[in-house]
C-alpha cells in the first residue's frame, strides 16, 4: 500500500515538475493590467510546428498576406533613423502566436514584426541579411530577444521574408526609418507583391 502511494506521489510530483518545464520562461510576467510583458524568445532548433495544431504557413501566405493586413502608418510612431545595429536575428513563430506582446497587441506570426531590447514600441527598422541581399521592413512590437548575443528577434513572416526560417538564425544588419521611409518601403512591398500575383 505504502509502495503504491509512493509511486503515486512521485509520478504526481514529475508530471508537475515537466509541466513547470513546459512554461515558457517569462510566460507568468504580466503587467498589474493582466497583460504579459512580453513574448520570449522560442528555443533555437525547434522550427517544426509548436503549438495550436495548424499546418505551417506557405512563403507566399507569410510574405503576401501580412501586408495586406498591415496595420497603416501613423506619424504617432517614433522615427529612429540614425539607429543602425549588426547583429544575430532569430525568430519566434507558432508557439507565441495569439500571445500578447510588450505593446499590448496579439503577436500574429504572419505579420512583418519584430522584438528588440530598447527600440521604441511602434517603430520601424529595415533588416537587412547580407548573405542574400534580401531585406524587409518590420515593426517592433514586442521586447527580446532574451537568447545571448540576438540583438532581434523577428516574426515567422519577416524570417521567411529574409529567407532565414530553415536556418533558425542569421547575421544581420538593422537600420532605423523615419516614419516616411516605413510608409513609402511598405507601399513598395504591396506593389511589388501585387505584381507577382498578378504576373501568376
Amino acid at each position: 500500500m505504502k509502495t503504491r502511494l509512493s509511486r503515486g506521489l512521485g509520478t504526481l510530483f514529475a508530471f508537475f515538475v515537466l509541466a513547470g518545464c513546459a512554461t515558457p520562461p517569462g510566460a507568468g510576467n504580466t503587467s498589474e493590467s493582466g497583460v504579459p510583458q512580453s513574448t520570449k524568445l522560442t528555443q533555437a532548433g525547434s522550427f517544426g510546428p509548436q503549438a495550436f495544431g495548424s499546418a505551417p504557413a506557405s512563403d507566399a501566405t507569410a510574405q503576401g498576406s501580412s501586408l495586406a493586413d498591415a496595420k497603416p502608418l501613423t506619424d504617432e510612431g517614433s522615427g529612429i533613423s540614425d539607429f543602425h545595429q549588426t547583429g544575430r536575428a532569430s525568430w519566434y513563430g507558432r508557439g507565441f502566436h495569439g500571445r500578447r506582446t510588450a505593446n499590448g497587441e496579439r503577436y500574429d506570426m504572419h505579420a512583418l514584426t519584430a522584438a528588440h531590447r530598447t527600440l521604441p514600441l511602434g517603430s520601424y527598422v529595415r533588416v537587412t541579411n547580407p548573405a542574400t541581399s534580401r531585406s524587409v521592413v518590420v515593426r517592433i512590437n514586442d521586447r527580446g530577444p532574451y537568447a545571448r548575443g540576438r540583438v532581434i528577434d523577428l516574426s515567422m513572416a519577416a524570417a521567411s521574408a529574409l529567407n532565414m526560417r530553415h536556418a533558425g538564425t542569421a547575421r544581420v544588419q538593422i537600420e532605423g526609418l523615419t516614419q516616411q521611409e516605413a510608409r513609402d518601403a511598405r507601399n513598395e512591398m504591396l506593389a511589388s507583391n501585387s505584381d507577382s500575383t498578378a504576373q501568376k
